[in-house]
């Protein structure tokens, strides 16, 4: 199931997009100027020039059950060896075409699908996720606020002020402004700037050698990391008008290809390639996501009816299903289930087809297939809830709050769950934990006010000290906790 906060499917958005501690999703978080300058030098590309308005709001975050577990299986064992493995590190992906991949906390590494799709190797966005466990393990972000730190409230906000100045300049074409802007951060802080960017190449510096350490300790060739670099490196010398945002907040200078270059061929494990098997889910991965992010015209340019690949044929199954007659779609995915009939995703893709066709007693048994196959079922089986719940069987409504409740335990920021659970719940008339998860829903979301209208309401309907009573009381009594300047 591919959703994201554009509704990439037309279904459900996601909303597991914040970027701090599990309190809020950033969908309901406004970021001051200061706090909005702190992202800006350790993760540019997140919050900043190039983004539009409402990307303040949250980036547009794509969830994928097949495409979340195949970046697990990257990332698993380089945070063993990073000695990260208990931190319990996620790979986030952001719905922008651009290459970009970044750290903004000590948790999660986010991963343009740009990125995702221009890796034609494992290795190489395997390289690309060394580089940022690098960050995250040599506590880059940390001591980057120690740094912001040690300069004077005044300088900080002078800069604040010149980054604002060339934001509004850029968008509106505003030179004048953006001289302005270019100014005010380059008269009195230009030593601060020094010394910060300074330090940021530095820091990339080290996680460079820190991703292929992790590579090389894991029996992994870094020349992928090392492809990549060289490629964007070499791209930086064309680009004029557009720069890629991962080479703003990833400085890419000869020296530094030529040091990785050096450290890259001296592993052990340079010449390793990826096995067969990986290559292919990486290839499917890749189908995946430009037949639902691309358009139908750009996907039969691309993986034409002549190529009957297992990918081509994903690719073309997810564009039919989006923009062709349903039994079109449905035989090609068909097709794909009796090629491999083991694949917990075919099944998934030919119940998403039937949920969001409008049948959704069909789409349950190649959900509940699904389910049973896939190594973290999750997100499949917030959909198979969905389809329990659409049935309007009464019989299945037990199955459906088993099923909703097991998948908000492994996914617990996700609003859709909690939605259709409030659903399972009021076609039971249980409305005491219809409101529990209507407000946990709204919580989730980031609507504060309607979570605390629901959740009193909810502990009217529980006894006094109960286990409902008590997470409905948490919600309504649930205040948003301040940030300081620096410590965002």
């Amino acid at each position: 199931m591919l959703e994201a906060t554009t509704r990439l499917r037309g279904a459900m958005p996601s909303n597991r997009s914040d970027m701090s501690a599990p309190a809020l999703p950033i969908s309901r978080r406004r970021r001051r100027p200061a706090a909005r300058f702190v992202a800006l030098l350790s993760a540019g590309a997140l919050v900043g020039a190039s983004l539009p308005a409402q990307a303040q709001k949250g980036p547009p975050i794509i969830r994928d059950a097949e495409i979340e577990q195949l970046l697990k299986e990257y990332t698993q064992p380089i945070l063993r060896v990073a000695g990260l493995s208990q931190q319990n590190i996620q790979v986030v992906i952001i719905n922008d075409r651009s290459f970009n991949a970044f750290v903004a906390d000590g948790r999660r590494i986010f991963v343009n699908g740009g990125a995702l799709l221009d890796a034609e190797r494992p290795n190489e966005i395997i390289g690309v996720l060394a580089h940022e466990s690098g960050h995250i393990a040599g506590g880059h972000l940390a001591r980057l606020r120690e740094q912001l730190a040690s300069a004077s409230t005044q300088s900080i906000l002078a800069m604040i002020l010149g980054v604002g100045a060339l934001v509004a300049g850029s968008r509106t074409g505003n030179s004048g402004l953006s001289q302005g802007g270019m100014a005010a951060m380059t008269a009195p802080n230009s030593a601060i700037q020094n010394t910060l960017f300074a330090y940021l190449r530095a820091q990339e510096e080290q996680a460079d050698r820190a991703g292929v350490k992790f590579l090389t300790a894991t029996g992994q060739s870094p020349k992928g990391m090392y492809d990549t670099f060289k490629r964007l490196a070499d791209q930086m010398l064309y680009q004029t008008a557009y720069l890629n945002p991962y080479l703003q907040t990833h400085p890419l200078p000869k020296e530094r290809v030529a040091a990785l270059e050096g450290l890259a061929k001296a592993s052990p494990y340079w010449s390793t390639k990826d096995s067969p098997a990986l290559q292919a889910r990486h290839d499917l991965m890749r189908a995946k996501l430009f037949g639902f992010l691309e358009r139908p015209d750009a996907v039969a340019r691309r993986f034409p009816p002549s190529d009957r690949s297992l990918p081509a044929r994903y690719a073309r199954a997810i564009s039919a299903m989006r923009f062709a007659e349903s039994r079109v779609a449905l035989a090609q995915v068909d097709a794909l289930i009796n090629a491999q009939p083991q694949n917990p995703y075919f099944h998934e893709l030919k119940g998403q087809m039937l949920l969001e066709g409008g049948k959704p007693a069909e789409a349950i048994a190649p959900l509940q297939e699904a389910v049973h196959l896939a190594p973290n079922p999750a997100l499949i089986q917030i959909m198979l809830g969905q389809a329990l719940v659409a049935s309007n069987d009464r019989s299945h409504l037990d199955e459906a709050v088993s099923i909703l409740q097991a998948a908000v335990i492994h996914e617990p920021e996700s609003s859709d769950g909690y939605s259709q659970l409030a659903m399972a719940y009021g076609q039971k008339n249980d409305l005491a934990h219809a409101d529990l998860a209507s407000a946990q829903a709204a919580f989730t979301r980031g609507d504060l006010k309607t979570a605390r209208e629901i959740a009193n309401r909810a502990k009217m309907r529980f006894p006094i000290g109960s286990p409902g009573w008590v997470k409905a009381d948490d919600i309504a009594s649930y205040k948003p906790p301040q940030r300081s300047l620096l410590n965002h």
